[in-house]
């Protein structure tokens, strides 16, 4: 059974809610993904949304276990997460390793990741993307976690409703397509950096991440700007 400390989550909520319009909606998305798994224990935690194709591409991720889970589903075209959008329904597995459902991901997986659970977030009664978490050992998800990541995937939802009526649909529109452009950047960042330093997955993200912390830039623009280095060596 997932055991919340409800004051952590009633101030983690309000503050959500109350600062959307004044640092945006990919800062925010970002920030309620984060708390999901400190506030109800789970190994990790991410979010997907369906980009202008009107298919899934994840947008956050707590961790590299986390990338493995959506970007494995992202590759193969199936998953629990994917089943979770497609069917507008949670979808849940003890052991996404052992699930007859998804043979094929296991080969993809982090080994930290083992159960799964998803939930569609909505908007206008129509679903645009997922919450889903993981746990790192076989787990029996029970009605208690469905109802909290329900509560929270509300929150979301509320968080792009709020966002919505602050600025015009369509720039709400182009910030998430932005972001979900720049994670494949990132992505491709990181299988440079992975195949020029022999380094792994994580290795190379924490990498990236840290040098545009000290640089204080975007993780994303240094991304391209790595990807545009390594173009030019080519030539």
């Amino acid at each position: 059974m997932t055991h919340i400390d409800q004051e952590a989550l009633v101030a983690s909520l309000r503050g959500l809610q109350m600062t959307v319009p004044a640092t945006g909606i990919v800062h925010q998305l970002e920030r309620a993904v984060e708390v999901v798994d400190t506030l109800f224990g789970y190994s990790g935690a991410g979010l997907m949304f369906a980009g202008d194709s009107k298919e899934l591409r994840y947008l956050v991720a707590t961790d590299d276990a986390g990338r493995s889970l959506e970007g494995a589903q992202l590759h193969v075209g199936r998953g629990p997460c994917i089943s979770t959008f497609e069917s507008d329904a949670a979808v849940m597995t003890t052991d996404v390793r052992d699930d007859p459902r998804w043979p094929e991901l296991a080969e993809r997986l982090h080994p930290d990741v083992r159960a799964v659970a998803g939930v569609p977030v909505r908007l206008g009664g129509e679903p645009v993307g997922t919450l889903n978490v993981y746990q790192s050992t076989p787990y029996e998800w029970d009605e208690s976690d469905i109802q909290a990541l329900y509560a929270y995937a509300n929150v979301i939802e509320q968080i792009l409703t709020a966002a919505i009526a602050a600025e015009e649909k369509s720039a709400l529109a182009d910030q998430l397509q932005y972001a979900l452009d720049y994670r494949v950047v990132i992505e491709r960042a990181i299988g440079y950096l992975m195949g020029k330093h022999d380094l792994t997955a994580a290795q190379a993200f924490t990498g990236l991440r840290k040098q545009a912390r000290d640089s204080r830039r975007r993780v994303a623009d240094l991304a391209a700007e790595v990807l545009g280095e390594g173009a030019g060596e080519l030539r």
